[in-house]
C-alpha cells in the first residue's frame, strides 16, 4: 500500500535528479477560471515516467539489490521504456528493454539513443513482458514495472507534492489520465486528505472504471487514439487499492473528446502533447467533469511523445 509518507520519501530520494515542472494558469475562455495546467510533459524523456524510474533505481541501489554491471530491465516500447533507459544512463547503470515485434521504429531508436540495449520478443506486449521477467530472474537485473510497483508509484506521486506546493495549497481537485494507474495512484496517495483526484479514462480503454464497477481489477479491451500511452489492459493492483481507499472517481471521455482537447491545447495555448495527456483536459472541455463554482482544479498534462503532423 502506498501512502503520502512513501511519496515524501521518494521526493527526498529523487531531489535534484528530476525536473520540477512548472504550473501555469489557463485562460478562462475554454476552461473554468483558475484552472491550472501542470506541465509534466516538460519532464525528462517527455513524460512523468522519469519520476518513478529514478526512484525505483535509486531504491534498489539503497537496498543493495542493484548490480551495476547488470543494471535494470523493463518491457515497454513506450514512455516507460524511454524513461527507464534515460534514468539508467543518468544514474550510470545499463538498461535492457524488451519490446514486441512491430514496436514503432521511432521509439526503438529513442531507446537506443538513451543508451539502452533493445531486445525484440514476441508479437504482443505480454510476450515481451514475460521475456523481461525471465531475464531479470536469470541475470539479477532489477525489474522496473511500467506502473505497478511501489517505488514506481511513489515516484510518480512526487508530482502531486509539487502541484500542491506550487498552488500554495489552493487546490481542490486534480484531473489525471489513467492507463495502468501508476500516476493516479501516486498523486492520490500524495494528496490524500488534501485534495481529491479524478481519474479520466478513454471510453475505449476504461481500466479503472471497469475495476471499480467489478470490485476488482479486470481485463478490458484496449483501443483508440490514446492506446499507445494508456494501453494497459488491466489497472494495477496498487492503483486499484489506492483509488478505493482515497475515493478516486473515474469519468470517461470519447475519442472525439480526446482529439478535440489535444487540438485545443495546440490551437489555444500552443501546447503539444500526446493524446494520452489530452485525456485529462478532455474531462473539462467535454463536460464529463463539471467543477463546482469556485472549485480549484489542476489538469496534469503528463506526456508529449507525439508527432506534430496532426495537431492542427
Amino acid at each position: 500500500m502506498i501512502t503520502r509518507a512513501d511519496v515524501v520519501d521518494a521526493a527526498g530520494r529523487t531531489a535534484g535528479q528530476i525536473r520540477r515542472t512548472p504550473v501555469v494558469t489557463a485562460g478562462p475562455d475554454l476552461v473554468p477560471a483558475g484552472t491550472v495546467f501542470k506541465l509534466e510533459f516538460l519532464q525528462h524523456t517527455g513524460s512523468f515516467k522519469a519520476r518513478g524510474a529514478v526512484n525505483r533505481i535509486l531504491s534498489a541501489k539503497e537496498q543493495g539489490h542493484l548490480d551495476p554491471s547488470v543494471g535494470v530491465v523493463v518491457a515497454s516500447g513506450g514512455n516507460a521504456g524511454l524513461a527507464n533507459a534515460w534514468a539508467a544512463t543518468h544514474l550510470g547503470v545499463p538498461a535492457t528493454v524488451f519490446v514486441p515485434h512491430g514496436a514503432p521504429q521511432v521509439k526503438v531508436d529513442g531507446l537506443r539513443a538513451y543508451g539502452a540495449t533493445v531486445v525484440t520478443r514476441g508479437s504482443e506486449y505480454a510476450e515481451a513482458y514475460e521475456a523481461a521477467v525471465e531475464y531479470a530472474a536469470t541475470t539479477g537485473a532489477v525489474y522496473c514495472h511500467a506502473y505497478d510497483q511501489p517505488e514506481i508509484v511513489a515516484g510518480a506521486g512526487t508530482l502531486g507534492l509539487e502541484v500542491q506546493d506550487q498552488t500554495e495549497g489552493a487546490l481542490d481537485t486534480v484531473l489525471v489520465a489513467v492507463g495502468g494507474g501508476g500516476l493516479m495512484a501516486g498523486v492520490a496517495a500524495a494528496l490524500e486528505g488534501v485534495a481529491r483526484v479524478v481519474a479520466v479514462e478513454p471510453a475505449a480503454a476504461p481500466t479503472l472504471h471497469a475495476a471499480l464497477a467489478a470490485g476488482t481489477p479486470v481485463d478490458v479491451g484496449v483501443a483508440g487514439v490514446a492506446a499507445d500511452s494508456l494501453g494497459a489492459r488491466r489497472v494495477g493492483t496498487i492503483a486499484f487499492d489506492v483509488a478505493v481507499r482515497t475515493g478516486v472517481r473515474s469519468v470517461l471521455v470519447t475519442e472525439e473528446d480526446i482529439v478535440a482537447a489535444r487540438r485545443s491545447l495546440w490551437r489555444d495555448w500552443r501546447i503539444a502533447v500526446e493524446h494520452g495527456a489530452a485525456v485529462a483536459l478532455a474531462a473539462l472541455t467535454s463536460g464529463a467533469y463539471l467543477p463546482a463554482p469556485g472549485e480549484r482544479v489542476a489538469v496534469v498534462l503528463c506526456g508529449a511523445n507525439t508527432g506534430p503532423h496532426d495537431l492542427s
